[in-house]
């Protein structure tokens, strides 16, 4: 009878599965991972305890003013004495009930238009494009249906942010497109102007963009002409922000196999037709990652319309700590600005991700 001898290598799999598998294989698989996990462990069970404690448990949650904070924890009876500006800025107090009206508006909105089991998904895109934007600014600015005007100047903390990454997305898509689509263009002059667009306004940073929006494009204008502050950097938002959305679709639309577009040739499809129903939906498919990330970026990049004076979130907690009613209270004013941002963009990611898996067809 043939005898067979097994080397160390082929002695069988272990029986432990799951989270103690994972556990003993990668923390604690030597002496040495052991000692290294346990203390990393106990850093972090230390840090976050008393993170906890401050933030939470030992925190000031109501009050009116700093006498209220007992300096042992955050002192968020200062946030909530200017949860108004953080949301509306400096909107006035009596017309706050349209910025509110606004978000609910948006919110209804995101929520047709995300939760797959509502329909008429069309008509609320339609909307969301079209009337809204529209109905947005009416009812913001004034100046229509009694409503007092309200100038731009006055505006700021989430309600700016908003806008502007709103904004920016909804009008950088299309026309990111456009560029991606004439920047591989079998026409020379429309492939070098789309190219020298893209180049240009990547090569210059976000803040120079609004710095000679603000500053610089009034001087070109004549006398007389004057464009709202807010208007102005939108406008170089999206055009700066094109570029980089022309640049995650092109990414997609090369990505396409070669075999996609001779089979819409071959179905005797035009430049069109084969663009619109077969080779963009699989390149902005393909692209979701990217174009996420430069939504991400862009909410983000918000921030900087600080340096032409205008105060989102991040400008409202900035201009919060130099009050001298409410010195030294700077950490819960940038946490909490830092908590809406994060919330923003995970909540951005998360819908990626879904939306990934729910359109993966193999092409990974």
């Amino acid at each position: 009878m043939r005898k067979f001898h097994f080397a160390p290598s082929d002695a069988p799999p272990s029986q432990i599965t799951g989270s103690s598998a994972w556990l003993r294989k990668n923390l604690f698989s030597s002496a040495l991972n052991t000692v290294v996990s346990a203390a990393l462990l106990g850093m972090i069970i230390i840090g976050a305890s008393r993170i906890l404690q401050w933030t939470v448990l030992n925190a000031d949650w109501v009050g009116v003013t700093r006498e209220d904070c007992s300096r042992e924890g955050a002192c968020w009876v200062f946030v909530q004495a200017r949860f108004g500006q953080f949301m509306f800025g400096f909107y006035p107090e009596a017309e706050v009930w349209r910025p509110v009206l606004f978000f609910a508006l948006l919110a209804g909105l995101m929520t047709w238009l995300l939760v797959e089991r509502l329909p008429h998904k069309k008509w609320a895109l339609g909307f969301t494009v079209l009337p809204f934007p529209v109905i947005s600014t009416l009812l913001l600015h004034g100046g229509v249906f009694g409503l007092p005007v309200v100038s731009t100047h006055m505006w700021g903390g989430l309600l700016v942010t908003l806008i502007i990454a709103l904004t920016g997305i909804l009008a950088s898509l299309p026309f990111g497109i456009v560029l991606a689509l004439g920047r591989r263009s079998e026409m020379p002059v429309l492939r070098s102007m789309s190219t020298i667009y893209i180049e240009f306004w990547r090569g210059i940073p976000l803040i120079t963009v609004l710095f000679m929006a603000s500053v610089m494009l009034p001087l070109f204008l004549s006398g007389g002409t004057e464009i709202d502050k807010l208007l102005r950097a939108l406008i170089g938002v999206v055009l700066f922000n094109s570029a980089y959305m022309a640049e995650a679709i092109r990414g997609g639309l090369q990505s396409v196999p070669k075999g996609q577009y001779e089979a819409a040739e071959a179905l005797g499809l035009s430049y069109w037709k084969k663009t619109r129903l077969v080779i963009l939906p699989q390149a902005l498919k393909i692209s979701i990652p990217s174009i996420v990330n430069t939504f991400i970026a862009l909410l983000k990049d918000t921030s900087l319309v600080l340096i032409i004076g205008m105060f989102d979130v991040l400008g409202i907690a900035q201009s919060a700590n130099s009050d001298p009613a409410w010195l030294g209270f700077s950490t819960e004013s940038y946490l909490f600005a830092a908590l809406v941002f994060w919330v923003m963009c995970f909540g951005m990611s998360r819908y990626s991700l879904h939306l990934e898996n729910k359109l993966h067809t193999g092409h990974r």
